[in-house]
């Protein structure tokens, strides 16, 4: 089985994020999109982070139904801060059998350089890359074959305006789905 890994904060989840994985799902050849919640991811700040268990809820409630879908909480067990590299380790013992790729945005790629043993994830994983407002994908100057760019739907929407909108009062109705909004606003979250 092809497994993608889309990893993230997911801090909420949005209909961007949906959208991205569905779109991936159906334009390669996965089996099933793992998103994998980071409890914190080393390159951005923790201060705004929901507690990670609320936004793998979150991611549940969204993708709830969906077969190829999964949430995944396999960095909650591993070392924090995640690092992308032993949560790969960690996967390969658990399901030998399965082979991963990595789903990223185009920013998080033009970062790749920061990650911990990103020449090693880069050699050995297959990389789907999506475009993200503002982060051209340099497509040309790509010689890496395990590299995949993909013309996936280019999105305005980022969990920073959803929290940000949600701290001045505003609505984020159509941003997230439905029952993700129910939780948001039942629970207070982000304000």
């Amino acid at each position: 089985m092809k497994i993608g890994l889309y990893f993230g904060s997911f801090n909420p989840i949005h209909h961007g994020h949906l959208i991205i994985a569905t779109y991936v799902l159906q334009n390669s050849d996965l089996n099933q999109i793992w998103f994998i919640i980071s409890p914190q991811n080393p390159l951005k700040a923790s201060v705004s982070l929901l507690n990670e268990y609320h936004r793998l809820y979150l991611v549940q409630c969204a993708i709830e139904g969906e077969i190829n879908l999964r949430a995944k909480d396999i960095e909650f067990k591993l070392p924090k801060p995640s690092y992308t590299v032993n949560t790969l380790a960690y996967l390969h013992e658990l399901y030998p059998s399965y082979r991963f790729c990595i789903i990223m945005g185009s920013d998080s790629y033009s970062n790749i350089s920061r990650w911990k043993n990103y020449e090693f994830i880069m050699k050995n994983y297959p990389i789907y890359v999506y475009g993200r407002p503002g982060h051209d994908m340099n497509q040309a100057t790509n010689t890496n074959p395990h590299v995949i760019f993909l013309n996936a739907p280019l999105l305005q929407i980022s969990a920073t305006y959803i929290r940000e909108a949600i701290k001045r009062g505003k609505s984020i109705r159509y941003l997230v789905p439905e029952k993700v909004l129910e939780e948001i606003e039942q629970n207070g979250y982000y304000k």
